[in-house]
């Protein structure tokens, strides 16, 4: 991957630190990286990020060098593709599959899977799941294939550039066919896992609209404001409408 911009008559930057800083919001850390394996150019030559810059001079940015992704094992698994470019790799994640590698699902996760995708394709990059869901939850994990998009997106999603939406089942009917909720969620006292509503808790908002229902069920499209762990799942089980299937918060 490159990034390439040519200096305007009416900007005065310098050096290629500032432009690289102010036109691509580039990290210092990813900058030292880029530094150290000489991937930074002034007009096609190598050069330094304090390099002096002027109009029209053109600099380049090359994110293509090898990192070490050996701390997560590589497991054959189906991958189900739904868009793969030089910057990105979505995947649609089945349920009962964790995202990332852990003590209890080291190799069953579906960055296990990405590792051994990444080794077949002799793609030598970290593996960087950009969002989360659950392991019983389905959905659209992005992978960043480098560290420049993974912080593009991480921004976008600290700026709610990102729009989180879900499908659930839960049990019985709501209250009201559309809504919000805000309820604070923290940690349940003494569990490592399990969520609360609790007034000390971090802000966690949640809007829904149910799609369809009967006397038992509600089929219910979620969005999300905030991203708080188990948010769904502890916001609906508030409500007395848990999702079905969800052993941790179904009472």
């Amino acid at each position: 991957m490159k990034l390439t911009y040519i200096i305007q008559d009416n900007e005065c930057f310098f050096n290629i630190k500032e432009v690289l800083k102010t036109r691509f919001e580039i990290s210092d850390r990813l900058l030292l990286k880029l530094k150290s394996n000489n991937k930074i150019f002034l007009n096609g030559h190598l050069a330094g990020i304090k390099s002096p810059v002027k109009s029209n001079d053109i600099v380049e940015v090359l994110i293509d060098f090898d990192e070490d992704n050996t701390n997560i094992v590589p497991v054959e698994m189906e991958l189900k593709i739904l868009f793969e470019d030089d910057s990105l790799l979505v995947l649609n994640k089945p349920a009962g599959l964790p995202v990332h590698p852990s003590m209890l699902h080291f190799e069953d996760s579906i960055s296990n899977g990405v590792k051994y995708y990444f080794d077949k394709k002799n793609i030598h990059k970290k593996i960087r799941p950009v969002n989360r869901l659950d392991k019983d939850t389905s959905g659209i994990v992005l992978f960043a294939k480098n560290e420049y998009i993974q912080e593009c997106l991480s921004r976008q999603m600290k700026s709610n550039g990102f729009v989180k939406e879900y499908i659930a089942i839960c049990e019985g009917v709501l209250k009201e066919p559309s809504g919000t909720i805000n309820a604070p969620i923290a940690r349940k006292k003494d569990s490592i896992i399990e969520r609360c509503i609790d007034p000390s808790g971090d802000i966690a908002i949640t809007h829904y609209d149910v799609l369809r229902s009967n006397s038992d069920f509600s089929v219910v499209h979620l969005v999300l404001e905030t991203g708080r762990t188990h948010q769904i799942r502890v916001h609906m089980a508030h409500i007395g409408n848990p999702i079905i299937g969800d052993t941790l918060y179904r009472s």
